[in-house]
């Protein structure tokens, strides 16, 4: 790719930072989309058809189907994101197409908003935030009304302990959380020291045992469903359930019922399994102040953004100067 005289022409599927796009217009022969609007499967279709790299987010589904329609010029598809379920890495590269994304600079938002939600659910903050707008506040305070859960001394059980599961450990341990954590493969002795966390091999006995669970997992073929209707009734009936990662982790509906019928305490949920869909079970839940619902907010800050855009270029620079693109994704790290 470093022999090419011209810019490589850069479709870009959402609006992203002004200072991203900027940067991304004086390197690359950039299309942007100026009205932020997801683009439909014939709208990509056309874009990979004629671009040279592909900047596609969450919102863009990018299947073997439509990779089958690739123009032989795209070479390089360069998420603004840390998640690729999305993208079909594996028949991408059967293609040649090589696949980035932007992990580790979303790390400490992302927790940052876990955090926040457990407080929420735990401490009905959003559900008492409504009161005085709404002119509810008519008695005055009162001993036995709007009481939560104090956290600290509690369990949280991290299903993910990755980059956002050991920063959300970091911050849940200075609460006075007791961490425990379920992964793929046990982190190493000196992290888990740090955080006083206890592994379990086992995500059955851990959810049985915990108070909190934070879902801080991808989602891939083996996590669909991974929080399923049996394991969500492993809980107990004051666990508090908190979801930052994926929608598809958790058996959305089967959470919903067993808080419509008290077998669950609450939840707290900034991902969804049909997004922008959200099951309207929630939403009457939600209304109750029985869940915390957020519309994908957990990286949603200034500099977390620009920081992925940054990446991206960093990604598409290094790969179209005939390198290997420090972000990389291969289907064994799924």
């Amino acid at each position: 790719m470093s022999s090419l005289k011209r810019k490589p022409l850069v479709v870009v599927t959402r609006r992203l930072p002004d200072a991203v796009e900027t940067r991304m217009r004086e390197l690359f022969d950039t299309r942007l989309n100026h009205d932020d609007a997801p683009l439909s499967q014939d709208a990509l279709a056309a874009a990979i058809r004629e671009a040279d790299v592909l900047v596609p987010t969450v919102t863009d589904e990018i299947g073997a189907g439509l990779l089958a329609q690739a123009g032989p010029n795209l070479r390089l598809i360069a998420n603004f994101g840390n998640g690729v379920d999305h993208i079909d890495v594996a028949a991408a590269l059967e293609r040649g197409i090589t696949v980035t994304n932007t992990p580790g600079v979303l790390t400490e938002d992302t927790a940052d908003m876990t955090m926040a939600l457990i407080l929420a659910v735990a401490r009905r903050i959003a559900e008492g935030a409504r009161i005085i707008p709404d002119d509810d506040w008519t008695t005055g305070w009162s001993p036995t009304w709007m009481l939560g859960r104090r956290i600290t001394g509690k369990r949280l059980g991290i299903v993910g302990m990755g980059r956002i599961g050991q920063a959300l450990a970091r911050r849940a341990k200075a609460f006075g959380l007791s961490i425990h954590y379920h992964n793929r493969r046990r982190v190493p002795t000196h992290i888990e020291e740090s955080l006083d966390a206890t592994y379990w091999e086992s995500l059955d006995q851990m959810l049985a045992r915990v108070d909190i669970v934070s879902v801080n997992c991808p989602h891939t073929p083996a996590t669909y469903h991974l929080l399923s209707a049996r394991r969500l009734k492993l809980l107990k009936p004051e666990a508090i359930v908190v979801n930052t990662a994926r929608g598809e982790v958790i058996d959305e509906n089967a959470l919903a019922r067993l808080i419509e019928g008290g077998e669950i305490s609450a939840a707290g949920l900034d991902v969804f399994e049909q997004e922008p869909a959200v099951s309207p079970r929630l939403v009457r839940l939600a209304r109750t102040g029985k869940v915390v619902l957020l519309p994908h907010m957990g990286s949603a800050t200034h500099e977390s953004r620009t920081d992925m855009g940054e990446k991206v270029i960093i990604n598409i620079k290094t790969f179209m100067d005939g390198h290997r693109p420090p972000d990389r994704i291969l289907p064994s790290m799924l």
